[in-house]
């Protein structure tokens, strides 16, 4: 069988590491070059004892040695070789064993060797649990806490855990009856020196959470939607000051859906302590502007959460209104792409809580916005538009009044003419019982 030079240096570095005595770090640190080769990889670890050797050098009293050869287990571990993760068990419970000290440097290479294998077979993620890789994480993150590089790293590992099969069922109860929900709550506070890294790992690992549970209760009580908004206000008012981190959508992003999904074991008249401040609205209007161009999908989704928040609550309807932010939400209305439909139905949201939200609405010029929407090839947007505009009609004579002055007489007239169906139903009605009497 041929050999390639590459298959040929790992053999004889697994020889030279078999018989050396003190040179034992050099033929290390050149192994752990030699296995970024995915050959390599496979040569190495069909070698009798070469896993055996390797942990025996992770669990030596060479620190120097303990280091190279945890770089050896993490180069193996991004192999693209199904086997490779079952090869490198043998290594799991020095692995754990060392994230509760060590240096920064080796603790990462064991929780991104450890977050590497995780998804890649069934076996040892089982193992991994087994072994008590959840109580690891949390006593490493505790421990670690003003350690950014090293929670960023168990903020991965733990995300990898979480994507694996069957998740639902075996690893996330177990993670929310440890430390863990609380201690990834306490991370999402980007550290101005370090960056978002560390606070966006562990977001997503709370999104996991989120979404893949149906009672949310126990993570309302450890204050995980306080959190979120509070960090969505911070990174709002930051997108005012024009003061964004590259990156900051790769946060925002988790934080947005885990505000949406808690919102749905969140009861109603407890939603305002919940988010603990009403500048919510705003901050979400802001990265809606920000993202708009950059990242539509992203700013769908802020008006997404946006549309949740004020159909649950009166209170922040008044807010959206006194912060004056529906004249600036009334100018996304002409934009595509899924926006202008959730916009609309953030005003139709406000519209419906009260007659006073109405009016104030007509003030701000939501009738000439709605009088373009009606002109829209996009049926969802007509038809929504119409029903907006008939809880604004039926909530004062004088909007209605209002509307014809403006020309919406033609426009409903144009929209009887030109469609069938429902919105033909709705314009008719609209001008027959409450325009035109």
């Amino acid at each position: 069988m041929e050999i390639t030079p590459g298959e040929q240096d790992v053999v004889s570095l697994f020889h030279a590491l078999q018989h050396s005595g003190t040179d034992k770090e050099a033929y290390l640190r050149t192994l752990s070059k030699a296995l970024r080769n995915p050959s390599a990889q496979l040569t190495f670890i069909k070698l009798e004892n070469s896993m055996h050797l390797l942990v025996g050098l992770l669990t030596g009293s060479d620190a120097r040695c303990r280091l190279q050869a945890v770089r050896c287990l993490h180069e193996l571990s991004h192999s693209p070789h199904t086997s490779m993760a079952s090869a490198c068990l043998p290594a799991t419970p020095y692995l754990l064993t060392y994230l509760s000290g060590q240096s920064t440097k080796f603790t990462e290479l064991c929780l991104y060797t450890l977050g590497n294998i995780c998804p890649d077979s069934e076996v040892v993620k089982e193992r991994l649990l087994a072994q008590g890789i959840i109580p690891a994480l949390a006593s490493c993150i505790q421990n670690q806490t003003h350690n950014l590089a090293v929670v960023e790293a168990a903020g991965f590992t733990l995300f990898q855990l979480l994507q694996t099969k069957d998740a639902v069922q075996k690893v996330i109860p177990m993670v929310l009856a440890s430390s863990l929900p609380s201690q990834l709550l306490s991370v999402l506070t980007p550290d101005p020196e370090f960056g978002l890294a560390p606070a966006i790992e562990c977001a997503w690992c709370l999104h996991s959470l989120t979404s893949s549970t149906v009672d949310h209760r126990e993570l309302l009580a450890q204050g995980a939607l306080t959190q979120c908004s509070s960090l969505l206000v911070s990174l709002g008012g930051a997108v005012v000051d024009g003061n964004t981190d590259q990156g900051v959508e790769l946060l925002v992003c988790p934080l947005l859906r885990c505000v949406g999904n808690l919102l749905s074991s969140c009861p109603v008249e407890a939603l305002c302590s919940q988010l603990g401040d009403v500048h919510l609205v705003a901050a979400l209007c802001e990265l809606v502007f920000a993202f708009l161009h950059t990242f539509p999908a992203l700013a769908r989704e802020t008006a997404w959460v946006l549309n949740n928040l004020t159909a649950h609550s009166t209170e922040l309807c008044s807010a959206l209104l006194m912060f004056n932010l529906a004249p600036r939400l009334m100018e996304l209305l002409p934009f595509s792409q899924g926006i202008n439909t959730m916009i609309l139905r953030v005003l139709a949201n406000v519209a419906h809580k009260k007659k006073e939200f109405c009016i104030r609405l007509a003030e701000l010029g939501l009738l000439s916005a709605l009088a373009a929407t009606l002109k829209m090839a996009n049926q969802d947007m007509v038809t929504l538009s119409l029903e907006v505009l008939f809880m604004m009609i039926v909530s004062s004579p004088q909007i209605a009044e209002q509307f014809v002055r403006q020309g919406g007489l033609s426009v409903l007239e144009a929209i009887q003419y030109n469609n069938e169906g429902e919105v033909r139903r709705r314009a008719t009605h609209l001008l027959e019982q409450h325009i035109l009497t």
